[in-house]
């Protein structure tokens, strides 16, 4: 679904992602990992769209309104005045655009949506009322109305309760279950072991990427939080050059102390 290929993206020339390749593949479930700082949001920005990379560092064989993007929660206005139903059928606007009519059926998808995430007869009520776990659910009911092949979420468990949680994860395993393609920033290394299959580790670089067992080791734990606190941002600026794909553990480049 997702093709990774030399990818760097930099922030005033000082990379936040650096060297990273590897794929996604077609129906997978991944989380992405690493300690603060180490270019997760940016790696979904950028697959997104959001932020400029070099031309055919990502691939993705999905059309784009079939993509499905879910910020950090703190990135969402909650003062914007709009009600939950509306925000809500705010993912039929791949598909109806700006002017496209919305109709019974898209309504009937937004109750069913706002059902699945336990919030039926919350349609009225404005955003900025919501609870931080109400709100969170909002935004996943919206992701099922939007349908998407491929979804990206950023911290989507953050902050969230344990029945939340339980809820929106049980949404995932059903993404899951439906072929779609998932990649989830994550902090919890327990619940990235109990329900995501695959894990990409990252420190800016891609230290392993691969079957969650394989990759959550404490010998690559340790080695992404040493590669992070040797991170050097006074470092010459790296020529970007041919990395082969990874399917375990990439090698550290030159932003890197010598140390690591």
């Amino acid at each position: 679904m997702v093709r990774l290929d030399n990818l760097t993206v930099s922030y005033r020339q000082h990379p936040a992602l650096h060297h990273v390749s590897g794929h996604f593949a077609r129906g997978s479930l991944t989380a992405v990992v690493g300690p603060n700082g180490s270019g997760k949001s940016t790696l979904l920005k950028s697959l997104m769209g959001l932020l400029p990379c070099a031309p055919g560092c990502i691939r993705v064989a999905a059309r784009r309104e079939r993509i499905a993007y879910l910020p950090q929660l703190a990135e969402i206005d909650r003062g914007f005045p709009m009600a939950v139903r509306d925000c809500v059928l705010l993912g039929c606007w791949p598909v109806q655009g700006a002017w496209g009519g919305i109709g019974a059926a898209q309504l009937q998808r937004v109750d069913a949506a706002l059902d699945a995430v336990g919030l039926t007869g919350f349609g009225a009520r404005p955003i900025g009322s919501l609870s931080s776990g109400q709100l969170q659910r909002v935004m996943f009911a919206r992701l099922l109305v939007q349908d998407a092949e491929l979804i990206l979420l950023d911290e989507p468990f953050n902050a969230m309760d344990s029945k939340t949680t339980a809820t929106l994860l049980a949404l995932v395993r059903r993404w899951h279950g439906e072929a779609r393609t998932v990649v989830a920033v994550l902090h919890d290394d327990d619940q990235v072991r109990a329900h995501f299959p695959q894990t990409l580790l990252l420190a800016r670089e891609c230290v392993a990427w691969g079957p969650t067992a394989q990759v959550l080791t404490e010998p690559l734990l340790r080695r992404a939080r040493g590669m992070a606190e040797a991170w050097d941002e006074t470092a010459e600026i790296c020529a970007v050059d041919e990395v082969d794909e990874v399917d375990q553990v990439s090698r550290p480049g030159a932003a890197f102390k010598a140390a690591v």
